[in-house]
């Protein structure tokens, strides 16, 4: 037996790292308490940069230490001469390699790298940048270190074109590197602007004239980078078509172009004494200054959005004062000011007529797709030949086949509607884990499509039943449809938003899975509503047809709510203008 080394049984093993534990845990606790204490007494002194850096050595995403540690930097700065606080941050920026050494994606040590960067008297923006590359070479999705890359790229005025290229290097090295093309996408309007005049030659600025702030660009690339973009990405998809990096930065090249803010359309009634304004995005009309003037009197009228819930919405109401406008052997003029954005629409309001509005006939360009120039559409026609191509060869790739149907409809929405719909159908069967957002995009799609066709037709009529809706949008530019009909679809709700259309008076929603009627509210027009065969179960439910004065005739039938007892009378005492009531 002798000369054998002796094998400790596990038990003993487990015994012994148990007690290594306790001791470190004993050692850490205690100076742990020690820093406590000496906070708490407001002391700042080496032994607590020492004793803050030996916990933070094994846990460096202990924020209170990390809090205390620059509050004893704040300290010595006042008491050290700027050659000694240089070196002093010097140390703490290699103490905070070995910190992220531990743990490359500690929140606390990025941050305080962040705050002692910002501080040094005289700081090593190139090492940083190395840093950077470094950390990414083996993390290039470590966010923390993107974060700080962008924060010492902006002290340091690294040029953009100089980031740029790194992000070439990146996503040369490697196509599925997302945040390299998110960076990436930060960066092209900065150097390659849209220019707001008639398309002309990309110039590249000078590196001495510094980037242009983010409110001063429209957020859009110009054409011929755009361009060069199409290529880069079509090499990176082309050559893994099942990562989602390159297509996702695609469908951002794809992106349209911001509408312009404006008012679209002005609506008023004689009946009602109304008057409703639609706007291109969302406002806040008690707070962007909006002004009416009737007849050249400035009007004092409160707004109030169409629905309780909105306090930012694109359609806004008003009532004028009783016997304004009610006489319909008048003429009036009105004119509503959107005074934050220096911009008016007018109305006029014959003798003779109970209704009038103003708006500009919309396009689907104008709608829903970019603003494409001749260049711009000859070269989505050229994508969607690619795509179509890889689409040959990967017949079941879900993000060939999204980005096509995107393409489909930036260029001619009507014309390629057949080929969305099969598209859309393929989508639902190799990605059925997301069959519920493709039907939620395919109905967002029919909806666009059904509008420009009503603009086309100028129609104040909105069908488009039996088409397997299952949500509702654009309802804004509805405010002036008449009559609706959403019969035969999977809609389970009339959301908040129903309520823009203030000129609606007869709805049609049979046949659906309707269980919520929140966005009936206050419809001022609307006389008929037809609801067979959905699932209303209770007169709570009904409760917002009660806000519709004018309303005379309800269908229910088919839905649970007709078996309640004494249905007839609550329905009478609930909505006592109904004259013709089908249960």
């Amino acid at each position: 037996m002798h000369g054998r080394v002796k094998i400790k049984s596990t038990a003993q093993q487990e015994e012994e790292k148990r007690k290594e534990r306790e001791k470190k845990l004993k050692i850490y606790v205690a100076a742990r308490d020690a820093c406590f204490s000496k906070r708490k007494e407001g002391i700042w002194d080496d032994e607590a940069l020492q004793l803050t850096q030996q916990l933070l050595s094994s846990n460096p995403d202990f924020a209170t230490l990390w809090n205390y540690r620059r509050e004893i930097l704040m300290h010595l700065e006042t008491v050290k001469d700027e050659d000694e606080v240089q070196k002093i941050y010097e140390a703490e920026l290699s103490f905070l390699e070995s910190c992220l050494k531990v743990n490359p994606k500690s929140y606390g040590s990025w941050h305080h790298r962040g705050w002692v960067s910002a501080r040094l008297p005289r700081p090593d923006w190139a090492r940083e940048l190395s840093l950077c590359d470094r950390c990414l070479s083996l993390d290039d999705r470590n966010f923390h270190c993107w974060d700080y890359r962008r924060m010492v790229v902006k002290m340091s005025g690294v040029p953009v074109d100089q980031e740029l290229g790194f992000t070439d290097r990146l996503i040369g090295s490697n196509f599925s590197n997302y945040s390299s093309w998110h960076y990436r996408s930060t960066l092209l309007p900065l150097l390659h602007p849209e220019s707001p005049e008639p398309p002309s030659p990309c110039r590249e600025p000078p590196h001495s004239s510094p980037p242009p702030s983010p409110q001063t660009h429209s957020h859009r690339v110009c054409e011929e980078q755009l361009l060069k973009e199409y290529e880069l990405v079509q090499n990176a998809f082309f050559t893994d078509p099942n990562d989602q990096s390159a297509w996702f930065y695609y469908r951002w090249l794809l992106g349209r172009a911001e509408r312009e803010e404006m008012i679209s359309c002005v609506y008023v009634s004689r009946d009602e004494e109304r008057v409703a304004v639609a706007f291109s995005r969302p406002v806040n009309a008690q707070s962007v200054g909006l002004l009416l003037v009737l007849d050249g009197q400035p009007q004092r009228v409160e707004w109030r959005s169409v629905h309780p819930r909105f306090k930012h919405s694109p359609v806004w109401i008003c009532d004028l004062p009783p016997g304004t406008i009610s006489d319909i052997t008048n003429e009036h003029n009105l004119t509503v000011h959107w005074t934050e954005k220096h911009t008016h629409r007018d109305c006029a309001l014959y003798t003779g007529r109970t209704e009038s509005w103003c708006r500009d006939s919309a396009t689907d360009q104008e709608l829903f797709r970019s603003e494409l120039s001749v260049e711009k559409t000859s070269v989505l026609q050229s994508e969607l030949q690619s795509c179509n191509q890889l689409q040959e060869l990967e017949p079941l790739n879900k993000w060939c086949l999204l980005t096509i149907i995107l393409l489909m409809r930036a260029l001619d929405p009507l014309g390629y509607e057949k080929e969305t719909l099969a598209h859309f159908q393929t989508l639902k069967e190799v990605d059925s884990m997301r069959s519920a957002y493709y039907g939620d995009l395919c109905s967002k799609f029919m909806i666009e499509n059904t509008i420009l066709k009503m603009e086309y037709a100028e129609v104040r009529v909105f069908s488009i039943s039996d088409k397997n809706l299952t949500t509702l949008c654009h309802l804004d530019q509805l405010l002036l449809v008449t009559h609706i009909n959403l019969s035969s679809n999977q809609l389970q709700q009339l959301p908040p938003q129903f309520a823009m259309l203030q000129c609606l008076e007869v709805l049609e929603a049979d046949n659906n899975s309707i269980e919520n009627l929140e966005g009936v509210y206050h419809l001022p027009k609307l006389e008929e509503v037809l609801l067979k065969n959905n699932k209303i179960s209770t007169l709570a439910d009904l409760q917002p047809l009660a806000s519709c004065p004018k309303l005379k005739r309800l269908d229910l039938r088919g839905n649970p709510v007709t078996q309640t007892a004494n249905i007839e009378s609550e329905l009478a005492e609930l909505l006592p203008s109904v004259t013709d009531l089908l249960l």
